[in-house]
């Protein structure tokens, strides 16, 4: 299943979170940091890391200790479904120490945005000291806020794309890139497209699963379409890749890439065009990158054509 939107926002509210991670960044003093220099952001917004996380099971019941039996509730509830804690009240962030250190960069950036950013630390700070919860609309505003303000620290606002564009149209690019910025390759191959001027595509699959009703699939995670892509293809309706579909060719079976493959693919005027697909396996994720011939600089050796897609 398609995940829902993480990161969309309207024009007034992106820029109003892009403006306080900016202040962020001037104040830890980090733009010419790589990879983003955590502890420096975190000691500028003046919040800092529980040395253990409430994630461990002892440290729940010593954290509440004191505290109301509504908060335990609600902390035990939180961690049950997400890998980073903000609380309000003593500007902490609880971060799962389990997960790739990628990941958890993010995380923390993340969480930083809710306490640096001035209208959430107040709401987060009011429904802490109460019994409400947040309304799940304001709670995914916020979040998707988050997501942008912490996207902002780690790829430095258009530091990530200015690099990205003096490099190959290819998906080795944003794995590259990753390592400078200090990012998860599935948030760097993101950034690669949304940001991206040329047309490409990129797709994010689920593990591949094999069912005896359907066999082996791959359920797409999420699609991220570069802008000029999106305007000249639409937004492609695929819910997963399986041994019938063009793409699958370019799914890695038992190794981390494949080589680029050339696949046919219509616009949004019936007119067609031939695309490059090339994909890599991150072990959580499969990750394809797709564009056009015409958005490449440079030749490139490509396996033939495959079938077309769906449009």
């Amino acid at each position: 299943m398609i995940r829902p939107d993480d990161s969309s926002l309207d024009p007034a509210d992106l820029r109003a979170v892009e403006g306080q991670a900016r202040r962020l960044l001037d104040r830890a003093d980090a733009w010419n940091e790589f990879p983003v220099p955590v502890n420096d952001i975190l000691s500028a917004a003046k919040v800092h890391v529980a040395q253990v996380g409430a994630f461990d099971p002892a440290a729940i019941i010593s954290y509440v200790k004191g505290k109301t039996a509504d908060t335990g509730i609600r902390i035990k509830a939180a961690i049950s479904k997400v890998f980073g804690v903000y609380d309000a009240a003593a500007a902490v962030i609880h971060i799962d120490d389990t997960v790739v250190e990628a990941k958890q960069t993010f995380l923390k950036l993340h969480e930083v945005g809710h306490h640096d950013l001035p209208w959430h630390r107040k709401v987060f700070r009011f429904f802490q000291d109460c019994r409400k919860t947040l309304d799940p609309t304001v709670a995914d505003q916020f979040e998707r806020e988050a997501n942008n303000f912490a996207r902002f620290l780690l790829f430095k606002d258009r530091t990530f794309a200015d690099n990205a564009a003096d490099c190959p149209l290819e998906i080795k690019t944003p794995i590259t890139l990753a390592r400078r910025f200090g990012a998860s390759v599935y948030a760097s191959v993101r950034e690669y497209a949304r940001t991206n001027p040329k047309p490409c595509l990129v797709l994010v699959l689920n593990r591949l699963e094999v069912a005896e009703s359907t066999g082996p699939r791959a359920t797409v995670r999420r699609i991220e379409p570069s802008p000029s892509f999106l305007a000249r293809f639409g937004r492609p309706s695929i819910e997963a890749v399986t041994p019938d579909h063009p793409l699958w060719p370019v799914v890695p079976i038992r190794r981390r890439m494949t080589r680029p493959m050339s696949l046919p693919l219509t616009d949004s005027n019936g007119l067609p065009h031939e695309c490059i697909a090339e994909a890599f396996d991150t072990t959580y994720n499969i990750l394809i990158l797709l564009y056009p011939v015409s958005a490449l600089n440079t030749t490139r050796v490509f396996v033939p054509p495959a079938g077309d897609l769906p449009s």
